[in-house]
């Protein structure tokens, strides 16, 4: 596709510079927003955006599928939700044969809408599909498309009728980024822009075999050591009654990040450097991405919920 990895890596940044160009035509403002999910998209992984009700979740993932030309399933998690549901199920045709029905997860980008509203049974119907890019029915394996990503909505657990996603299917998810409000220009465009006739929509920037060309291409990035054992002390230091814990990790944390942090640092640090113009990710691009990361994998111990200990506040001293 390209004559070698240098001209593959200024064709990123362009293609990333466009794509934020057209996402930027109907979604006002929320620039890191944007910025850190097509990082975890070049990266391969999932990301989890968290928000309450109205700050454009959805319209932001809708956006981005019509930007990279990809499948799109929309799955609304509700209570009565069943695994079957997504996945999909095997019917009995009127040949009296039994055939599967594909699910909505069988699409490139799937958006699982307001994922805590679903009981845990449904939302770890999700963790073999975002792991091993498959699901299972009736003992046989079925194969998800490629690319294949998972960005969810989820709205803040204090809401009514929402239920805490188990921590196996969190550490799924390469990226965690909280969505704030509007600032009070961002909401004046987003009120004018809403509220006429024009309707804006994002214009096919990438391909499906351009997305796993420059996958692949991340994953060839090269990292020096100093940097990659960074990565790993950073991950090593989140982790309570270990030798490498601070005292302020000891006092405030439960337990901290697993291996599939350090993997996500280096990755999204690459692809941080690439379009950012670096050809290799030096410390400042793992600062860069590191709460993204980090801040879904770490859980608070009462002292910290009592003394006012944030999330953010811990990964901030340990950076």
């Amino acid at each position: 596709m390209y004559a070698n990895d240098k001209e593959a890596a200024d064709a990123l940044v362009k293609k990333y510079n466009e794509l934020s160009n057209e996402i930027g035509k109907v979604i006002v403002g929320q620039k890191e927003v944007v910025k850190a999910t097509l990082i975890s998209i070049f990266a391969n992984g999932h990301t989890l955006l968290i928000g309450v009700p109205g700050l454009a979740k959805t319209l932001l993932v809708n956006t981005i599928s019509d930007s990279l030309g990809l499948t799109f399933s929309r799955i609304q998690f509700t209570p009565d939700l069943m695994p079957s549901d997504i996945t999909g199920s095997e019917i009995l045709d009127e040949n009296r044969q039994f055939s599967f029905v594909k699910g909505p997860l069988f699409a490139n980008i799937v958006l699982a809408d307001e994922i805590n509203r679903t009981p845990p049974k449904t939302q770890s119907a999700l963790l073999e599909a975002m792991q091993e890019k498959q699901i299972t029915s009736g003992g046989k394996k079925y194969d998800l498309g490629k690319p294949f990503f998972v960005l969810a909505t989820q709205n803040p657990i204090e809401q009514e009728g929402t239920y805490p996603l188990p921590e196996a299917q969190l550490d799924r998810f390469m990226f965690s980024v909280n969505l704030g409000y509007p600032t009070f220009q961002e909401e004046l465009s987003v009120v004018k822009n809403t509220t006429s006739e024009v309707v804006n929509k994002a214009q096919k920037v990438l391909s499906a075999e351009e997305i796993i060309y420059f996958q692949q291409l991340v994953r060839r990035v090269p990292i020096a050591d100093n940097v990659l054992e960074y990565c790993v002390a950073l991950v090593s230091k989140t982790r309570p009654s270990t030798e490498m814990a601070p005292a302020m990790v000891n006092n405030f944390l439960s337990w901290g990040a697993g291996p599939r942090a350090s993997q996500y640092l280096v990755l999204g640090a690459k692809v941080h450097a690439l379009i950012s113009g670096k050809y290799s990710p030096d410390i400042d691009d793992v600062k860069a991405i590191a709460p993204y990361v980090l801040s879904h994998r770490i859980v608070r111990n009462y002292r910290a919920e009592a003394e006012g200990y944030s999330t953010e506040r811990i990964i901030k001293e340990l950076l």
